[in-house]
């Protein structure tokens, strides 16, 4: 993903959507902030970024926190990579904001 695109929550047909830089080898599975580009800061236990174990360790980590089933969200675009775009089918920008809100930016 581009270095210069600012990421944002936006809305999507049906929920929201965000970007997720995720971090791997960490010692417990958490959302650490926010990067400056607004993209949400994830450390995972699982390696490499692009593992189908760190997706799956990513998709119930956003679940738990955002307090939906698994099945409502889905990796569009970057599952191969650290980088990723995720949607939330059922939830809007402004639960979004609540729930990750509290984050600060990440170093």
């Amino acid at each position: 993903m581009s270095q210069n695109r600012k990421f944002e929550i936006t809305d999507a047909r049906g929920g929201a959507a965000f970007a997720v830089r995720v971090v791997t080898k960490s010692e417990v599975s958490e959302i650490i902030g926010t990067q400056e580009d607004g993209a949400l800061r994830v450390r995972l236990i699982a390696s490499p970024a692009g593992d189908p174990a760190a997706n799956q360790e990513l998709v119930q980590l956003l679940a738990d926190q955002l307090q939906v089933p698994t099945s409502k969200i889905e990796i569009v675009a970057g599952a191969n990579g650290r980088d990723k775009m995720i949607s939330v089918e059922g939830i809007t920008t402004a639960d979004l904001e609540a729930r990750f809100g509290g984050f600060k930016t990440a170093e």
